[in-house]
C-alpha cells in the first residue's frame, strides 16, 4: 500500500518506512516561528524547563506581526522580551513592520519542498504551499519544540482535492477559497490533511496558491499541501535537483476524493458566523457596509491591492464607508508604491496601515463599533472578530472593493466590464 504525500514527508522524517494514518510518532522539525501574541507564554513554559537551551537557533524564528508597530504598553514590554530571549539564545527575530508571520517566511524562501514547519499561528498550513508539512501548534507545545526540535504527531488521513478548470471574469482566487470551504464546512476535516493537484492551479501564482491554503485552516484540517512544479521552483529560485520533492504515490489511500470545476463559479460571499457560510453574492448583494477591509495573510497581497485599485481607478470611497487596508507584507507596499497601485488606493480614499495582522483579529486596527458591518478579505468572520457586535462578510479583493464604493456588497463584475452571467 502506497502513502500520500504527507505520509511519506513523515515516514522519511523519522526514518520509518511507512506511516499509516491515526499512528502517533515522534518528528523531527526543521523550522519553528512564533510570533507575539503566543511568544510570551512559550518563553514563560520554556524557562520551567530544567537546564534548557534552544537546540537549533538558525531554526527559530520569532516574528513581531500581531501588535506592529506596538499598539499597547503591554505589547511593547512582550516585544522587548522577545527581543531580549532572542539575543540570549540566538535566535532570529523579524520585527515590527515586516509583515504577518508565514507570508514574511515565504518570501524569505525558508519553507522548501519536503521539510515539516511549526508556527504558533494556526494558519501556518498556508506555507504547505511549498510542498511542505506545516502546521500551527500551542504556545506550551512550542516551549518544547524549542527545546528539543521534535514533537509529537499523529498521522493524519488525507482528502485529495482536485481543482479543474479556470477563473470567469470578476471571480479570484479568494471565491475559490470560499467555494472549497462552503464544501467541506468548518468540521467535516478535522486533523486531516489536504492534498491538492488540478489544471487550474496551473493558471494562478504562487500567492493566489498560499491565499486558496491558509484557508484551508477554518476547516480544521491540520496540514495542506500543494504541487510542487516549475512554477514554484521558480519562485524559490532552485532546481528541482536542489530540492527533496515528495509526491503521492500511485497507489495511496485517501479518505475521499472531490473535485470542482472553477470555470463556472462566480464571485462568493461568506456571511458573518463561520468562513465556511459561502452563499452566492446575489444572495447578499445591497446590504448596507460601514467599512471594507483588505487584510489578514489571506487577503491582502499584491494582487489583492492590485484587484481593488482595478475597481477604484477614477473612483471615490463612498463618503459612508472606511476603506482600510493591511497589507501582509512590506514588500507588498514596495511594490504598490513602484507600480502606482499604492497612489490609486490613497487617491480614492483608501487608509494603508502597517504591514500586520492588524484588523484582521481586531489588533487596533480597523475595529468595527457594535451594529457595524465590514466586508472583508481577511480570514476569519466569526461574532465579534474585530468588536463585539461587530458582524463580518468574507468576499475577494474585487467585491470588497466594489461595495466600498457602492456602500452595499456589490457584484464586482458590474464595475469590471464585460457584463454579468446571468
Amino acid at each position: 500500500m502506497g502513502m500520500t504525500i504527507t505520509e511519506k514527508i513523515l515516514s522519511r522524517k523519522t526514518g520509518m518506512a511507512m506511516v499509516k494514518p491515526w499512528q502517533i510518532i515522534e518528528v523531527p522539525i526543521d523550522v519553528a516561528y512564533i510570533h507575539d501574541n503566543n511568544a510570551p507564554i512559550a518563553i514563560q513554559q520554556f524557562a520551567k524547563l530544567t537546564n534548557a537551551k534552544v537546540w537549533n537557533p538558525e531554526k527559530v524564528y520569532f516574528i513581531l506581526d500581531h501588535h506592529s508597530p506596538s499598539t499597547t504598553f503591554r505589547a511593547a514590554i512582550h516585544h522587548r522580551n522577545i527581543r531580549e530571549f532572542s539575543k540570549q539564545y540566538g535566535c532570529r527575530v523579524i520585527d515590527v513592520g515586516r509583515g504577518v508571520s508565514h507570508t514574511v517566511m515565504a518570501e524569505m524562501g525558508i519553507p522548501r519542498p519536503g521539510k515539516i514547519i511549526v508556527g504558533t499561528d494556526s494558519h501556518t498550513v498556508g506555507v504547505g504551499t511549498f510542498g511542505c508539512l506545516a502546521t500551527g501548534i500551542g504556545s506550551t507545545e512550542m516551549a518544547a519544540v524549542l527545546a528539543t526540535g521534535k514533537i509529537w504527531m499523529r498521522v493524519p488521513e488525507t482528502v485529495k482535492v482536485i481543482l479543474d478548470g479556470q477563473l470567469s471574469h470578476g471571480v479570484c482566487a479568494k471565491d475559490v477559497a470560499l467555494l472549497i470551504l462552503k464544501h467541506f464546512g468548518p468540521s467535516m476535516l478535522n486533523y486531516m490533511a489536504i492534498e491538492f493537484e488540478g489544471s487550474f492551479l496551473d493558471t494562478i501564482t504562487i500567492e493566489e496558491r498560499m491565499a486558496i491554503n491558509i484557508m484551508c485552516l477554518e476547516m480544521g484540517v491540520k496540514n495542506a499541501i500543494m504541487p510542487v512544479d516549475e512554477k514554484l521552483l521558480s519562485k524559490l529560485n532552485s532546481t528541482a535537483m536542489n530540492e527533496e520533492i515528495v509526491t503521492a504515490d500511485q497507489d495511496a489511500v485517501y479518505a475521499s476524493r472531490v473535485q470542482f470545476d472553477i470555470s463556472i463559479l462566480e464571485p462568493m460571499v461568506a456571511t458573518p458566523g463561520m468562513p465556511t457560510n459561502g452563499t452566492d453574492i446575489k444572495s447578499v448583494e445591497g446590504t448596507k457596509i460601514n467599512q471594507s477591509t483588505l487584510g489578514s495573510c489571506a487577503g491582502a497581497y499584491y494582487h489583492d491591492l492590485e484587484q481593488a485599485a482595478e475597481i477604484l481607478k477614477g473612483r471615490k470611497v463612498n463618503p459612508d464607508v472606511r476603506f482600510v487596508i493591511v497589507p501582509n507584507t512590506s514588500k507588498v507596499i514596495e511594490k504598490a508604491m513602484q507600480t502606482g497601485v499604492a497612489y490609486t488606493l490613497i487617491e480614492s480614499g483608501a487608509v494603508i496601515s502597517s504591514p500586520s495582522c492588524g484588523t484582521c483579529g481586531g489588533y487596533e486596527v480597523g475595529c468595527l463599533a457594535p451594529g457595524e458591518v465590514c466586508i472583508s478579505t481577511t480570514t476569519r468572520n466569526m461574532d465579534g472578530r474585530m468588536g463585539p457586535g461587530g458582524r463580518i462578510y468574507l468576499a475577494s479583493a474585487y467585491t470588497v472593493a466594489a461595495s466600498a464604493v457602492t456602500g452595499y456588497i456589490t457584484d464586482p463584475r458590474e464595475f469590471l466590464g464585460g457584463g454579468i452571467h446571468e
